[in-house]
C-alpha cells in the first residue's frame, strides 16, 4: 500500500467513525474527490477549488464548465460535484413531502426553501392551493427577470385558472442578496395580486428566499410596511 492509499484509508476510517463533523471544508472535498480521482493528491485540488470559488457552498453551485477549468478537475470529478449538489437538493425536497397544509407560513417556508437550493438565477415559483390549503401544483413562472410584471401577472392568473386554485403563494429568491423585498418586488406583487383578484383567486403571500432565510411579504408584523404597499 502506497503513501496515498494509506492516507486515503485513514481519511475514510475517520469519516466512518465521526462523519463529517471532524472535517473542515478542504478535508470534506478531499474525501469526495477520492471517488473521482483515484491516483492524485486530492487535498491540493480541494484547496484550489476553495481558492477558486471562495466557499464550499459556491463549489457545489459552480457549473460543470467552471469546474473543469480547475487544475486536477476532470470530467468525472466535475460531474461528481454537480451530482452531489443535485442529490442534496433532491433529498431536501423529499423531506417536505409530508407537509400537507401550506397556508401556515412556517410550513410554506419549509416547503419552499429546498426548491431554491443551488440556484444562481432568480426564479419565481407559484404554489396553487385548494380551499383547504393543500397543494395542487408547484409551477415555475419565470427565471431570470422575475420582475417582468406583465408576463408574470398574466402567467400567474392563467396558471391559477388551469389548476382550479382558490389561493396562490408566490416565492422567489435573491441568490446573492438578503431576504428583503425590493421596490420592484413590491410593484410586481401588487400587480399580480390585482390580476388574481380579477379571476377571483386569493393572493395569500409572496415569500422571498435567500439561502436558508425566508421572508413573508404579507405575514409578519414587522413587515407591515410591505403589506401596506401591496394591499
Amino acid at each position: 500500500m502506497g503513501v496515498h492509499e494509506g492516507h486515503r484509508e485513514r481519511v475514510k476510517e475517520s469519516f466512518l467513525q465521526l462523519g463529517l463533523s471532524g472535517f473542515n471544508d478542504i478535508g470534506a472535498l478531499e474525501l469526495l474527490l477520492f471517488y473521482a480521482i483515484p491516483r492524485k493528491d486530492t487535498n491540493e485540488i480541494a484547496h484550489e477549488l476553495i481558492r477558486r470559488f471562495g466557499t464550499i457552498d459556491k463549489v457545489f453551485k459552480a457549473e460543470y464548465e467552471e469546474l473543469i477549468t480547475v487544475p486536477g478537475i476532470g470530467s468525472n470529478a466535475a460531474i461528481l460535484i454537480r451530482l452531489m449538489a443535485e442529490l442534496s437538493k433532491k433529498c431536501a425536497i423529499a423531506a417536505t413531502k409530508n407537509i400537507v397544509c401550506l397556508t401556515d407560513r412556517e410550513a410554506a417556508a419549509r416547503f419552499l426553501v429546498p426548491r431554491f437550493m443551488n440556484e444562481k438565477d432568480e426564479l419565481l415559483l407559484m404554489l396553487c392551493l385548494n380551499d383547504r390549503g393543500e397543494l395542487l401544483c408547484c409551477t415555475e413562472i419565470c427565471r431570470g427577470d422575475v420582475n417582468s410584471v406583465a408576463v408574470s401577472a398574466r402567467k400567474v392568473a392563467e396558471t391559477a385558472l388551469r389548476a382550479k386554485a382558490t389561493g396562490v403563494i408566490l416565492a422567489h429568491n435573491h441568490p446573492n442578496g438578503i431576504a428583503v423585498p425590493s421596490g420592484d418586488d413590491i410593484l410586481t406583487t401588487r400587480k399580480i395580486k390585482q390580476a388574481l383578484e380579477l379571476v377571483s383567486v386569493q393572493f395569500i403571500d409572496h415569500m422571498i428566499i435567500a439561502g436558508n432565510e425566508c421572508t413573508s411579504m404579507c405575514g409578519k408584523r414587522d413587515l407591515i410596511y410591505y403589506t401596506n404597499e401591496i394591499m
